[in-house]
């Protein structure tokens, strides 16, 4: 390696601990940053190496905050979550253990108050379009059809 290699090395180091560090990264995304930088393989090796034996880059954290603040934010139910985790390439094992901190109690009350809000929100007419935009709008956000077609029997007669 000569010289240039070695500080264009260590310029990447330094973005790359700053980008991992604003913010949770999987290993996918800093995989697709580092292609965009001129350094071998090795290289990127090495960056990614360091960037997790200095704790830049976690998988279980990111799973953890990336699913914790998706259900906070967006509102996603968990077949979203683990979609969307699955996308990322992270294991089935960590996927599970992330979705389990989300407490059934805050699941279901999370569950509830949006499908009547999104309800509430329809001002179809007809009936059949109603529950068809409720349910598609539901089942795009995670949550499971058994319950979102539960609930769209409910509201109906309410």
């Amino acid at each position: 390696m000569d010289s240039k290699s070695i500080s264009s090395v260590e310029v990447v180091l330094q973005k790359l601990e700053y980008y991992c560090s604003y913010q949770e990264r999987c290993h996918v995304e800093v995989n697709e940053k580092l292609r965009s930088y001129a350094i071998s393989e090795h290289e990127r090796n090495m960056v990614i190496v360091h960037l997790i034996e200095q704790n830049f880059l976690n998988e279980e954290r990111f799973a953890s905050v990336f699913t914790l603040s998706k259900f906070h934010q967006k509102k996603w139910g968990k077949i979203r979550l683990k979609n969307e985790l699955k996308a990322r390439k992270i294991s089935d094992y960590l996927i599970q253990k992330a979705v389990k901190e989300i407490s059934t109690d805050e699941y279901e009350t999370t569950f509830a108050i949006l499908s009547e809000k999104c309800w509430e929100s329809i001002t179809e007419k007809n009936t059949l379009k109603k529950r068809k935009k409720f349910c598609n709008y539901m089942l795009r956000k995670g949550w499971e059809s058994d319950w979102v077609y539960e609930k769209v029997k409910q509201l109906e007669t309410e």
